[in-house]
């Protein structure tokens, strides 16, 4: 039976928001909302945080502790490095890679684009290279084997920073599937991660809004509460997209 981890890549140093991670709703810190929900996705055997050997980044660490949950320490530039040795310290056989600042990711989302994976012949699966989905409910994944066979081929910088970007630029090399989103979910100019201080305002009030009652509210819920009240949706609405964390 295959080893199905979930690698999230999280570090303090964002130079828009430093330390976003980490900062609260509902009295809960953004990463730790991110872990509860994938800890929600029956497929996943099992979690980990890869951070930077940064000692800005030790807060991570101490809440991983304090969280009970696994983390690995790595490169700060080589990401694809740390992502591949946080994998093979779990023993992984199957990565599920989530970034840090998607805190209200959607598990059902995360668990579809798991069995896309274990149901067809594909290297790499996702959600959010073909974009469909609001922003921040991405989810890659492969194989151990895929990402090394992908690292082995490479040295350029801007692939070590964007784990998988060497495995979409090469749909020659590796086999790509996109699960895309049914229509009452396709929203894809919503931005629900965090990048800036008005992702944190409009994140902030969606938790603390909907998550009050339900903590794993899903994307469906989000887009709903939205729609009756469209301007939240404005709170965020000029922070420009730079592309993967």
């Amino acid at each position: 039976m295959s080893r199905i981890i979930a690698i999230v890549e999280a570090r303090m140093s964002s130079s828009r928001l430093p330390g976003k991670v980490l900062l609260p709703a509902l009295g809960t810190p953004m990463l730790g909302h991110l872990i509860n929900r994938l800890k929600s996705v029956k497929s996943i055997d099992d979690i980990i945080i890869a951070t930077t050997v940064n000692d800005a980044d030790l807060p991570i660490v101490n809440f991983s502790k304090e969280i009970g949950v696994h983390c690995f320490r790595g490169s700060e530039e080589n990401v694809m490095a740390r992502v591949i040795a946080a994998a093979e310290v779990m023993r992984a056989d199957i990565i599920v890679e989530i970034t840090g600042d998607c805190p209200i990711i959607d598990p059902d989302i995360v668990e579809q684009t798991i069995q896309m994976y274990i149901y067809n012949d594909a290297d790499y699966v996702s959600n959010g290279h073909i974009r469909s989905y609001p922003d921040g409910m991405d989810t890659q994944v492969f194989s151990l084997e895929i990402i090394k066979k992908s690292a082995s081929m490479t040295n350029n910088a801007l692939d070590q920073e964007h784990v998988t970007l060497h495995i979409r630029n090469n749909p020659e090399v590796f086999s790509h599937l996109h699960l895309l989103a049914p229509p009452s979910l396709c929203w894809p100019e919503l931005g629900l991660t965090l990048d800036e201080e008005a992702d944190y305002k409009l994140l902030k009030k969606i938790i603390e809004t909907i998550g009050v009652d339900n903590s794993l509210f899903g994307c469906s819920e989000v887009i709903s509460f939205l729609k009756e009240y469209p301007e939240f949706v404005d709170i965020n609405k000029s922070v420009i997209r730079i592309g993967d964390n």
